[in-house]
């Protein structure tokens, strides 16, 4: 019998389906089994013909996702080893994007790197005011490794996407706001749960049906660039997975971290 904790969380709640990443000890690192939960989390949710919406977010007050284990994924060498991470960590996003209806992340904390780029797979973002976002992939010197860079992309634009990706800094949640990364920050002292539910009040107003048919086109729209940009981001994580640069870097981030922290690796 297995009593370990699962990773990810689910509830239904009057036609919200709250699904928690559930590694607050390890600031919801995201492993590639804690990916695969997640992934089937969504493919689950993906047949409940009574949803209206997902909320997604991570246990505890620190961490939304602090990014990929990189405990784990340092044993992953070889370039067709940093493709079939990139593969599996996309597989886990492309079921987020496709879910049937609307995506609202929860950034109850902090979201570095690949869950920066779990955030953007979302189709809302709303954060604490103590959470921040940052993609921080640089600083490890790769680039985005959960096929994140689409949504960035598609968001933001090139231009400031790339300077997003350059600078890799960590940002508040109102500056976030201002460049459209967030859609709402809560107030000082105000929970995060009741700006979410007020959020997503809309979505529960409107019968499912039509929910899953406004989300159906806002994803035939998502795909095109999803797709254009796939293999071109696949090809330049493994090129800077596999680099020395990255090796140098991500040894001295883990000398750094204490034993239970985890990584910002995607």
């Amino acid at each position: 019998m297995n009593d370990a904790p699962s990773l990810v969380l689910s509830q239904l709640r009057d036609g919200i389906l709250y699904v928690t990443i559930n590694r607050a000890e390890k600031r919801n690192a995201l492993s590639r089994a804690t990916l695969a939960a997640l992934r089937d989390v969504f493919a689950d949710a993906a047949h409940d013909a009574s949803l209206h919406a997902v909320v997604l977010s991570g246990a505890g007050d620190r961490c939304f996702a602090a990014g990929g284990d990189l405990r784990e994924f340092d044993k992953l060498r070889s370039e067709a080893d940093a493709r079939a991470l990139f593969d599996h960590a996309a597989a886990t996003l492309d079921a987020i994007r496709a879910a049937p209806v609307p995506v609202v992340a929860a950034l109850n904390g902090t979201a570095l790197g690949g869950g920066a780029e779990l955030a953007m797979a979302c189709d809302y973002r709303l954060a604490a005011e103590h959470a921040a976002i940052g993609f921080v992939q640089a600083t490890l010197a790769i680039t985005t490794g959960f096929s994140g860079a689409a949504d960035l992309f598609a968001l933001l634009g090139a231009s400031r996407a790339m300077r997003v990706l350059a600078t890799a800094q960590v940002m508040a949640p109102r500056d976030a706001c201002a460049m459209g990364l967030i859609d709402e920050v809560c107030d000082d002292g105000q929970p995060l749960d009741e700006v979410v539910a007020r959020f997503v009040a809309p979505f529960l107003e409107r019968p499912p049906l039509v929910m899953r048919a406004i989300k159906q086109l806002a994803g035939a729209h998502r795909r095109i660039a999803a797709q254009a940009m796939r293999e071109a981001e696949r090809d330049a994580f493994a090129a800077t997975w596999v680099a020395p640069g990255h090796w140098a870097r991500a040894q001295q981030f883990l000398a750094r971290a204490r034993p239970e922290g985890a990584g910002t690796g995607g």
